[in-house]
């Protein structure tokens, strides 16, 4: 489990460096630079997640397949992904030019629009690779091979940065475009990204049985299973980081320092949770092998180590959260009434981390089982029928501020991780009861 989530969360994290990278340089510009790339960033990451939650299934589907030595059936799913990965990418294009007009309709500072709007355009031409390059990576992450992510996202980092230096510092005889460099650059590292892994794919040894094996016959019903089993998916992702982004709001209901200790916990519990995030892409891999193969108590094993492991490393991550803060929150800022905010704050992100980590690890688990329908409605009824009314209650009718915000976080994080794993063990022992009574009857 160890050797599939490592490399997972390396390439996590490494995209979490390039856009803190694409924050830093833009703010040794200009405050409307940083400003624009804030504004833009929430234009363009939530189509990007639907897709990626929607093609996040294609991991499961192809470890059910390499489960069972059906090599040709991946060969055909992956023809259908990469195509249905192309329509998803032009989508997404249209769709996020599209929403820059909203920014006209929020009636933002006129400047901040206009650079914002020149940012997002210049990233959307990277989106329909980004769509290709997520399609081949859940089937190299379904096969159980996770390092080429890692490489080629410490090398998109690596080209980010020197992209930015030259297309926002106007270096090297181009023009210095600010943030609007800094789409571009995103943008070009996309398609770098793409380029890269279908080298490596068509070079490396672990595809070859792939791509030598004898085709199955084409099956439409592969590429509806990924829609249907996709959907709920990218619903469910987008429904979680859209309650975020709605207490963020709300925050800034309440004040300018409020808001600013909020970034920080946040951005900090971000980044603690890419270990528990790789742990249930790693869980969805190793379970649906073990559901290929028909062993059903290996699969159940296999989701229950994974929900272990998250939960030491969430403690861990309390952990330095509980002990540390000062130093954490030093890191962010200087200043003292952001720093005593940030401090109370992280203390409930500590809290949260052992939810977290076990939520998204149990969704990784029945992923691997092919359950997303499930999951979808307990995520969206325990975050935006629960979480946050609640958080709306405690911070404004309450009047406990952030940390009633952050109560209604807390609350449905641990809801939603105690139903998930409820709904696994449930799941698991259903199909093994079917499958006892399949056999006696034979």
């Amino acid at each position: 489990m160890g050797r599939l989530a490592g490399p997972i969360i390396v390439g996590q994290l490494a995209q979490m460096a390039t856009r803190f990278t694409d924050t830093v340089m833009a703010g040794r510009i200009s405050p409307l630079d940083l400003g624009a790339i804030a504004v833009g960033t929430n234009l363009w990451i939530l189509p990007f997640l639907f897709c990626l939650g929607l093609l996040m299934v294609i991991s499961s589907m192809v470890s059910h397949y390499y489960g069972a030595d059906r090599y040709g059936a991946i060969r055909d799913l992956m023809g259908q992904a990469l195509g249905l990965s192309l329509v998803l990418g032009l989508i997404c294009f249209a769709t996020v030019r599209g929403l820059t007009g909203l920014l006209q309709f929020l009636q933002l500072d006129a400047d901040i629009t206009r650079v914002a709007t020149d940012y997002v355009k210049a990233v959307s031409w990277g989106l329909p690779a980004v769509t290709g390059y997520l399609a081949l990576r859940f089937l190299s992450e379904g096969i159980g091979y996770t390092k080429p992510m890692m490489l080629i996202q410490l090398a998109g980092l690596v080209f980010n940065i020197l992209l930015n230096y030259v297309l926002m510092f106007g270096k090297l005889g181009a023009p210095a475009m600010g943030a609007v460099g800094a789409g571009w650059a995103t943008a070009i590292v996309m398609w770098l990204n793409l380029v890269f892994l279908l080298l490596y794919i068509g070079a490396h040894r672990r595809f070859q049985r792939i791509w030598q094996s004898k085709a199955e016959p084409r099956d439409w019903s592969r590429i509806l299973e990924t829609i249907r089993l996709g959907l709920p998916i990218a619903i469910g992702l987008t429904a979680e980081v859209s309650l975020f982004a709605a207490v963020s709001l709300l925050m800034g209901k309440i004040g300018v320092l409020e808001v600013a200790a909020h970034q920080v916990a946040i951005n900090f519990a971000s980044i603690a949770f890419m270990i528990p995030l790789g742990i249930g892409a790693a869980a969805t891999i190793r379970v649906g092998h073990a559901m290929g193969e028909g062993r059903q108590e290996l699969a159940r094993s296999r989701g229950l180590t994974a929900i272990s492991l998250a939960v030491a490393c969430s403690m861990f991550t309390a952990g330095i959260m509980f002990l540390l803060p000062e130093a954490i929150v030093a890191i962010y800022t200087n200043d003292a009434g952001v720093r005593v905010l940030a401090i109370g704050l992280l203390f409930m992100a500590a809290v949260f981390q052992l939810s977290d980590g076990i939520q998204i690890t149990a969704n990784g688990a029945l992923r691997g089982m092919k359950d997303t329908f499930h999951p979808m409605l307990i995520t969206m009824a325990v975050y935006w029928l629960f979480g946050l009314p609640l958080s709306w209650y405690l911070g404004f009718t309450r009047g406990f501020g952030p940390q009633g915000l952050w109560v209604g976080l807390v609350a449905s994080l641990t809801l939603a991780a105690v139903w998930l794993v409820w709904r696994f063990l449930h799941l698991n022992r259903f199909l093994a009861s079917s499958r006892g009574r399949e056999a006696a009857s034979e």
